[in-house]
Parts: C-alpha cells; sequence; structure tokens
C-alpha cells in the first residue's frame, strides 16, 4: 500500500508540476520534448545531438529517446545558480531581471524589483545600466568600426580532392563510373533509357478513360525510376561511395576476415547512417580483436606463463625459433640450386621480392643475352653477390602529374610512385595527423600497407616538407 500511494502521489506532483510550468511559462524557456513542459533549471543537456536535445530531469531519468537521440549519449547539467557579471547577482536573477525588463519596460524600477524579488530597485537599475549598456560585451549586441575596403588581401584555396577530379581519359575516371565531379552527376544514370517509355506519350481530349489511365500509369512508372535514381545517389553521396580508392586503402588496414565480413554487412549499408554503420563495423572489430587477445593469453597460460612479462620473452623465443627454422631450409635450398647458375639467380629474385613484399606472387625473373637478370631496376650477377641500382621513374605520362611540385616530382620519381597513388598516400597521413595531432612512422606504416622502405621516405619527405608532424 505504501508504494501504491507513493507512486501516486509522485504521479499527481508530476501532473501539477507540467501543469503550473506549461501555463505560467517564462520567456525563453523551451519545452522538454519528452513532456512538453518548460524547462527550468537545473535540466539536461545532449552533448553529442545538433541541434542539442534538451530534457528535464523526469524524462532524462526514465531514458527518453527520440529520432537521432539516444539514452546513451554524453550529456551536460544546465543550471543557473552560478554568476555572470557581478558576483552578487547568479544567473537565475539575470534572467529574470530581463524577463521583467521586457514586461514592465525600463524606468518601472519598482515593478522590476518585485519581479526579481531579491534586489531593491536600486540595485537593479545600476546593475543594468552598468553590465548591459556602460559594460557591454559578446553576446550582447556591439557595433564594430567599419572595415578599410581599400586594401585587400588574396585568400588562398584549395581544390578539394573528395569527391576526387581525375583526368578524363585516366583509369581512375574510368572505376568512378562515369562520375562528372563539376555537375555532381553521372553520365550514366541508373535505368538510363526510362524516359524512353514516355517520350511518345501525348494527353489528347479524344482519349477514353482505359487509355488515359494506362498513360497515367506509364508515368508513375517513370516517376518511381527517378526516385529510385535520387534514392541511389543519396546513399552513393553519404557513405562516400565515388571515392573508391580511398574505401581501398582504407580495407587495407584490416585483415581478411574482416574484409570479408564487412562486404557481407555492405547490403545492409542503405538501412545505417553512415556513421552508425562504421560505429558497428568498428565495434564488430574490437571483438574479434578481443576474442584473439583471449585465444593468445589461453594458449599461454596452457604454456604454463602467468605473467605478461614471461608472454613477451616466450614470442620473441618463438619467432627466434621459426626464424632458425627458416634459415634451415634457406641453406637447403642454395645446396640444391647451386648447380643450375639459372635457377640460382631464381632463387635469389625470389627471396629478393619476398623481402619487398612478403605473401605475394614472385614474377618469373627474365634473363638477359649477357647472362644478367633485370627486375625493375634489380640487377643479379651469375656469381652470388647483387647490386641494386633503381632508375627513376619517367612519370611525364601520367595523370595529376601537372598537380605535382618539384619537390613532389623529384621523390615520386626516385620512390617510383604515380602521381595519383602519391595523392592517395599522402592525404591519408595528412587526415590522421591531424586527428591524432601528429603521427609516427610505425602509425604510417599500418595505414599505408605498402613496402616499408617507400612509407619511411613518404613519411620522411612530408614531415621535411611540413605537410604533417610527428606527436610532441
Amino acid at each position: 500500500m505504501l508504494w501504491v500511494r507513493g507512486t501516486f502521489v509522485s504521479m499527481i506532483t508530476e501532473r501539477m508540476h507540467g501543469w503550473i510550468v506549461c501555463h505560467q511559462a517564462p520567456l525563453g524557456r523551451s519545452p522538454c520534448p519528452g513532456c512538453s513542459a518548460y524547462l527550468m533549471e537545473p535540466f539536461i543537456k545532449c552533448a553529442q545531438c545538433k541541434p542539442p536535445v534538451l530534457l528535464c530531469l523526469q524524462c532524462f531519468a526514465r531514458g527518453f529517446e527520440k529520432s537521432g537521440h539516444e539514452s546513451d549519449h554524453r550529456y551536460e547539467i544546465i543550471t543557473n545558480e552560478f554568476p555572470v557579471f557581478d558576483l552578487g547577482w547568479t544567473a537565475v536573477e539575470e534572467l529574470k531581471l530581463l524577463e521583467a525588463l521586457g514586461d514592465c519596460g525600463i524606468g518601472n524600477w519598482q515593478e522590476i524589483s518585485n519581479n526579481v524579488g531579491t534586489k531593491s530597485a536600486g540595485e537593479c537599475e545600476s546593475h543594468y545600466l552598468l553590465y548591459y549598456v556602460g559594460r557591454a560585451r559578446p553576446p550582447l549586441p556591439v557595433f564594430e568600426e567599419p572595415k578599410n575596403m581599400d586594401q585587400l588581401s588574396p585568400v588562398t584555396a584549395k581544390l578539394s580532392e573528395d569527391p576526387p577530379r581525375p583526368a578524363a581519359d585516366s583509369a581512375r575516371a574510368v572505376e568512378m563510373a562515369g562520375y562528372m565531379p563539376a555537375r555532381g552527376d553521372f553520365t550514366e544514370e541508373f535505368n538510363n533509357f526510362a524516359e524512353w517509355d514516355i517520350k511518345d506519350i501525348y494527353f489528347l481530349d479524344v482519349d477514353d478513360d482505359l487509355l488515359r489511365a494506362l498513360k497515367l500509369a506509364a508515368v508513375d512508372i517513370y516517376q518511381s525510376q527517378l526516385k529510385e535514381r535520387c534514392r541511389r545517389k543519396k546513399i552513393t553521396r553519404d557513405c562516400g561511395l565515388i571515392n573508391l580508392k580511398k574505401h581501398q586503402m582504407y580495407d587495407k588496414r584490416y585483415n581478411r576476415a574482416v574484409r570479408d565480413m564487412k562486404d557481407g554487412l555492405r547490403p545492409f549499408l542503405e538501412f545505417f547512417l553512415p556513421e552508425q554503420f562504421e560505429s558497428f563495423m568498428e565495434g564488430l572489430i574490437l571483438e574479434q580483436d578481443m576474442q584473439k587477445e583471449v585465444r593468445r593469453l589461453q594458449e599461454l597460460r596452457q604454456a604454463g606463463i602467468s605473467s605478461f612479462r614471461a608472454g613477451h620473452l616466450y614470442e620473441k623465443l618463438r619467432r627466434r625459433r621459426e626464424e632458425e627454422l627458416g634459415r634451415r631450409h634457406m641453406l637447403t635450398d642454395v645446396l640444391s640450386n647451386m648447380q643450375d647458375e639459372f635457377a640460382c639467380q631464381q632463387w635469389l629474385h625470389r627471396q629478393a621480392h619476398m623481402e619487398v613484399n612478403p605473401g605475394s606472387n614472385v614474377p618469373l625473373l627474365p634473363l638477359s643475352a649477357t647472362g644478367q637478370c633485370y627486375l625493375n631496376g634489380l640487377i643479379f650477377y651469375s656469381s652470388f653477390g647483387m647490386v641494386k641500382y633503381i632508375v627513376p621513374l619517367d612519370l611525364t605520362q601520367f595523370a595529376g602529374y601537372d598537380k605535382l611540385s618539384e619537390a613532389e616530382k623529384e621523390m615520386c620519381a626516385n620512390v617510383r610512385f604515380l602521381p595519383e597513388a602519391f595523392f592517395e598516400y599522402k592525404d591519408i597521413l595528412q587526415r590522421e595527423a591531424e586527428r591524432q595531432g601528429g603521427l609516427r612512422l610505425a602509425q604510417a606504416r599500418q595505414l599505408l600497407k605498402i613496402d616499408v622502405n617507400k612509407t619511411r621516405k613518404l613519411f620522411d619527405f612530408l614531415i621535411q616538407e611540413g605537410a604533417i608532424s610527428k606527436p610532441d
């Protein structure tokens, strides 16, 4: 009975509170979206929603949610029990003063004092004239001096690379499915010949009801095709599907299992906002990483290891043992290929290629007429020595060459980067450095997943040019 009585009294109190607030709504107060009661301090402000969602304490305690706002969002407690201009005046009294000025007008200080309740007429007058007239400061309006428009300074701007704007005859333009960045449209639309079904339709006065209904049905079908085009364009724009290379570069950060899982969930992308889908994917990846870490710890525990320090030593010794086993097989391969000179050269080429690109397919090494083997500037002689000579790459025929500076042209030619690949790698590193406030070489290698030597040269070049910086 006590619980029922308390619940009933609580319900009556809440309803009375809502009725009083709704019928005595103060000026400048917004209603709560949950109960429609005008907000009174203290109340809750969502720190993630734009525009912010304001809730009363009762709706916040119930976990009220609406479109876009969720109960697990970060929040702030808004209260006005703090001084703004004068230590003797709280924010609540400042609001009461402004509301009373709007109702009673300037000069009726006695009535204004009665509405404020805690200050005399003289205090209200002196406080208003001092802080709202004599010492007005933002956000109060302040008249600014006129600007001198005689001297104009140039405004520097940088062309946006998202969506990219490749040359019309480049391979990247073909990958973008005929997207025209200047118009924000495609050369070929979805169901590109839908207009053919209505191009010969004319509405005449002599048409009977059946023929007119048939023509209207054809027009409705065409309208549905237009809506489908707009829907597909919206998904493409919101999810950033135009820049295919960017998605491919970000997918390289994850292993094959994660990429397959993301490809399997990609059809459901249209039911999520892009940020929600990325957050969902990050959660799944975190779950897999935690499962992998749990399996690693279980393996260490089965080996009798009970401390992290011993686990690091165990991993180090295991890698060393695997490398020693690999060297034993390497000696066997050398001895088996020693009699055949060309086979030995092929083996040396395969080892050099695996050092640069581990896990990739090794192409066959072409043999020249002089008995030397060449591949991309690497020369292997018939003896077991190896001379490395890298020929600078001619970039003048590649798209995007004109956008490179002189230093970038020299770096791309020596490191053998194509201009489009250089811009992609540079954009990835710059955005990650801006997000984290700096970037390390190890992080750059995790992002790009290319030859570590090329990554180091690109990283050093961007540091030297000031495009990115190392963390403090």
